[in-house]
Order: structure tokens, then C-alpha cells, then sequence
């Protein structure tokens, strides 16, 4: 669950990040008491990325034009959300713009403080721009200067950033979250920094420690349901539906291309869940195939999900044992079927549609999945519920096929 950009500025101000004089706008007439001075700029507070290249970041200089920017802005639906608030926020001009984080690694169960000189960052190939240090220990105003070193800043301008993301560390810790970003953190051309954009990622594990906060988040639950849907589809922590075919993937955008392509094949989508994370019910670190085999079993105990379509992607440390995990589900799902038509089979009569295997069709993409692909085909000779390609619209394809009616597939 993250929180809006006015509620983050609210909670940056309280501990100290320098952010700029700003006011929640509840409804365009309220920008006549405005008490901040022109120019101004108008966001709109969704929980959509790239507000500004839709339109939801204006920038005005009188009185009539900010409400004529708030009217649009108001009525504007980024990715189906439209705003309840918008924050009106004083201009800055910045010479340059930098790219701040601290957040939970849910694979080390560690903070981890992310820095780099470029604010509009490609992830895609960010490559050694970003860089990170890890907080191993207990907490020290070393590991924020480390960072800024190692980004390459000097005298009283590695002091600053240092000093912000001390603030931003102690915000994470005091609050429990799981992310805390600034971006952009603006650099004037006399060394000022300030905080244009935040981010603040809530830890849901946490929030019976913290009554205020789980109020707050109570609320924002309760708000546009479609909304919500809308913000777990950009997340992909994991999606829940009640389609029939289940979805595992191990990245953002193989998990979004992937339900995509899944509705547009006309099949329905059921839980969807990214196993580049931890689950929320995690409390000690976990691998991969920890949370594959995690994945699979949550899968299986859907009685709609008819399909377990799994799409790997790229490198992963443990090729070779996913295979193992996969094979080692197949065949307990097999077990446990035969056990209970067994159970049922007292009055001589076997209720053997009462249970199912889920259908398996599995993409692997890469080389380092060659032997896991070996492995899995000696499993498929056993299975007929087991397909496995490389291509992922064939694979798709298969799990639409699967889900079809018996007399559609004969027709």
C-alpha cells in the first residue's frame, strides 16, 4: 500500500526532509485561499505513475488559470483513478536532480539505501549508475556518507544529500515501512536540496503496531475498489482474482505482458503472483524456489484455477531447481489425488472429479533454464497436464486451450 504524495510531504516535513510550501486542494475553489505564492504547480494525487505525461501536472501563474487547471485535473482519470485531492505546491527550479531510496531487501531481510545522479532513471539498464549500500548492522550515519561517496559528492553538498537520507532511514524505521523514495531530490545551484516527489511503500505486516497509520490505510482501502485493482496491476506484489488460470512470473513486466496476453486470448485470469518478492506472511529471508514451490501450492488450493501458467524470464541463481520444485509439486498433487479417490472409495464409487491436478504450462526463457528444460521433459512423458514451450504466446495459448469446455475443444 503506498500513500499519496501529500501525505508523504506531511510525513517528510515532520522528520526534517526539506520540502516546499505546499496545500491540499480538496475542491478547485479552494484555491481562492490559497496562501502560497504564484507560480504554482498542480499535481494530482493518484497512485498512477507518469502523472505529468497525462496531464496531471500543471504548472500556473494566476489565480483563474489554476482553477481552470484544477477543473481538468479533477475530471482527469490516470490508468482509471481520478482524484479526490490535488496538491498545490510552490515552483522550484533545479540544476540537477537526484534518485533516493531506502528500502527493505525482502530477500536478506536487510535495509538497503539506493542512490544515483539521475532522477528520470531507465531500471531497465541502470546498470552501475545506481548505487546501493547495505545497512548490515545497526544503523550509523556512516552508511549514509557512504552512499553519498559513492555516488561521487563532495564537500557541503555530500553533507546535505547525507543528511536527507539519515531522515529518510529514521522515517523508515520509526514508521516499519518497506520503501521510502525521493524522486526527484532537486539540487539548486546553491547546493539546496529539496524533496520534489515522494514515495512511501506501507508494511502491512506492521501495521498492528501502528494504529494511526492502519486507519489511514483503512480509508485509502475503501476508496474506488477499481482504483485499488488498477494500483495492484502496476505493483504485481500479486493480484487477486478469480479467473482460472493462475499466473506465476518472476518480474513486473513479464507478469503484466503475461495477464495481457492472457485476457486477450479471451481467457480469465485467477491470483497472479511475482516471485521476484517475498510474500507478505514471510518473516525470515526466502529463495526463489522457496517461493516457487510457495506459489504453486497457493495456486492449488484455488478450486477456480484450472491452469498454472508459470513464466520465467531471464537469470535466475537456481535454474536447476526449479525444476526439482516443479517436479516434486506434480507429483505430490498426484499423491494427494489418488489418496483421497481412494478415501471416497468406501461405497464402490470413485469421486474422482470431486478432485483435480491443475494443468501445468510452463515457459522457460533463457540459458541458464537449458537443464531445468531437460529435466522437466522427462516429468512431461509422465503428464498430460504438463506443457512446456519457450514461446510465451504458444504458451498462453495452451492455457486458454486448457480451460475450454471438452465439447469446444472437440468442435
Amino acid at each position: 500500500m503506498d500513500l499519496l504524495e501529500y501525505q508523504v510531504k506531511e510525513w517528510f516535513a515532520e522528520i526534517g526532509i526539506p520540502v516546499l510550501p505546499s496545500q491540499r486542494i480538496d475542491h478547485p475553489t479552494d484555491l481562492k485561499r490559497l496562501k502560497i505564492h504564484y507560480p504554482i504547480v498542480l499535481k494530482s494525487q493518484v497512485h498512477a505513475g507518469e502523472r505529468a505525461k497525462a496531464g496531471g501536472v500543471r504548472v500556473v501563474e494566476t489565480t483563474i488559470d489554476a482553477i481552470a487547471a484544477a477543473q481538468t485535473i479533477f475530471n482527469l482519470p490516470i490508468w482509471g483513478d481520478l482524484p479526490d485531492v490535488l496538491l498545490a505546491e510552490s515552483k522550484y527550479d533545479g540544476q540537477e536532480e537526484f534518485y533516493l531510496a531506502v528500502v527493505l531487501d525482502t530477500a536478506v531481510c536487510r535495509p538497503v539505501f539506493l542512490g544515483c545522479k539521475e532522477a528520470d532513471i531507465d531500471w531497465e539498464s541502470a546498470g552501475e549508475r545506481m548505487q546501493h549500500i547495505v545497512v548490515e548492522q545497526e544503523f550509523s550515519p556512516f552508511y549514509a556518507r557512504q552512499l553519498a561517496l559513492k555516488m561521487g559528492l563532495q564537500g557541503k553538498l555530500m553533507q546535505s544529500v547525507s543528511s536527507v537520507l539519515e531522515k529518510m532511514y529514521q522515517l523508515f524505521v520509526q514508521k516499519d515501512l518497506d520503501l521510502v523514495e525521493i524522486n526527484p531530490l532537486a539540487i539548486s545551484s546553491s547546493g539546496q536540496v529539496m524533496a520534489l516527489n515522494g514515495k512511501v511503500s506501507i508494511n502491512e505486516r506492521a501495521l498492528g503496531r501502528h494504529p494511526k497509520i492502519a486507519e489511514m490505510v483503512a480509508k485509502m482501502t475503501t476508496r474506488h475498489s477499481s482504483s485499488q485493482i488498477n494500483r495492484h496491476l502496476r505493483d504485481w506484489d500479486g493480484l487477486n482474482m478469480h479467473g482460472k488460470i493462475g499466473i506465476l512470473g518472476n518480474g513486473t513486466g513479464s507478469m503484466m505482458a503475461t495477464f495481457d496476453l492472457v485476457v486477450d486470448a479471451g481467457g480469465k485470469p485467477g491470483i497472479c503472483l511475482n516471485l521476484r518478492h517475498a510474500f507478505l506472511t514471510d518473516t525470515s529471508p526466502t529463495t526463489f524456489c522457496d517461493r516457487l514451490a510457495k506459489g504453486l501450492n497457493i495456486l492449488a488450493a484455488d478450486n477456480s484455477v484450472q491452469v498454472i501458467l508459470i513464466n520465467l524470464l531471464g537469470s535466475i541463481p537456481q535454474a536447476e531447481e526449479v525444476a526439482e520444485v516443479i517436479t516434486k509439486f506434480v507429483q505430490q498433487e498426484k499423491s494427494e489425488l489418488t489418496s483421497q479417490v481412494v478415501s471416497t472409495n468406501g461405497n464402490g464409487n470413485k469421486s474422482r472429479q470431486q478432485y483435480h491436478l491443475p494443468h501445468l504450462v510452463i515457459r522457460l526463457a533463457g540459458s541458464e533454464f537449458n537443464m531445468a528444460k531437460n529435466f522437466l521433459a522427462t516429468l512431461k512423458t509422465q503428464s498430460n497436464a504438463l506443457v512446456i514451450v519457450e514461446n510465451l504466446d504458444e504458451a498462453v495459448a495452451e492455457a486458454v486451450r486448457f480451460t475450454k469446455p471438452l465439447a469446444a475443444k472437440k468442435r
